[in-house]
């Protein structure tokens, strides 16, 4: 059943179709934060096999290794799930598709300080949403800024195709992927506080510089999504969740994308 009453106005859905991404502000009050916060340092005292293994021997050259990014904590942690679920958020998601969003994937990224970066990428490369695109909803856990690696947009890169990336510089950035920007637009900082959430479409580019503080970690709870008449998607992300908990299969979209070359389970 489509909902009568918008959560989002005019002006923002016309600026998501438009740049590619929205700030909503305030999303989630501080006691979710404070939840959120309190759950990843739990998590991120020992190791979970599959989903976060940290280097807990001290040793480690890499602050990256101490805090790798959890992947699908939904899957272990009832907590990552109920906001992954969030109302507020699949609200607003139904207003950007225009219909009901399904939650296919959650991280958590610590990003402690003098982590590096992600090179800019695009979403659906990975998921491989069809027909529709996949929507991220990433949430700011602390204050991001460009100090300590905030979330950078390349406006407008949503109506790009998506396009085979070259590799990225290791010195720089965690992953391998690297997508160059077109001329004529540049990477802008989403400066955000605790609680606002960023969304932004899966043929955005987008990405981030290293955490270049000493003591501000640049924690973030994110999620992605599938529009409801998708009928396909990367077999990494089934199951796929509706908004009351209920589990469903979507088609598997074979590896490989427009590149021909096999893609991780994540990004």
């Amino acid at each position: 059943m489509t909902r009568s009453l918008k959560v989002l106005t005019d002006e923002q859905l016309a600026s998501f179709e438009q740049e590619g991404y929205l700030i909503v502000r305030g999303v989630w009050n501080e006691s979710e934060v404070d939840e959120i916060k309190r759950t990843f340092e739990t998590i991120g005292a020992q190791p979970v096999p599959g989903y976060f293994e940290p280097d807990l021997s001290g040793a480690a050259d890499d602050p990256l290794k101490r805090y790798p990014r959890v992947m699908h904590p939904h899957r272990f942690d009832d907590v990552s799930k109920k906001y992954m679920l969030h109302p507020g958020v699949l609200a607003i998601l139904e207003d950007l598709y225009g219909e009901e969003a399904l939650a296919a994937q959650s991280m958590f990224y610590y990003k402690p300080p003098g982590s590096r970066g992600q090179a800019l990428h695009q979403d659906n490369f990975y998921l491989k949403v069809e027909p529709g695109n996949c929507i991220a909803a990433w949430a700011a856990i602390d204050r991001c800024d460009e100090d300590n690696g905030c979330m950078l947009l390349v406006p407008k890169t949503n109506t790009y195709d998506i396009v085979c990336p070259e590799v990225s510089d290791s010195r720089e950035s965690f992953t391998t992927h690297y997508v160059k920007p077109p001329k004529e637009e540049k990477p802008i900082p989403a400066v955000m506080e605790p609680g606002d959430i960023l969304f932004f479409n899966g043929n955005l580019i987008h990405g981030s510089y290293r955490n270049r503080t000493t003591d501000r970690f640049r924690r973030a709870f994110i999620s992605h999504y599938a529009n409801v008449s998708a009928t396909k998607i990367s077999h990494w992300y089934n199951p796929l969740y509706r908004a009351d908990g209920m589990e469903l299969t979507l088609d598997t979209n074979p590896d490989g994308g427009p590149c021909g070359i096999e893609t991780p389970a994540y990004h």
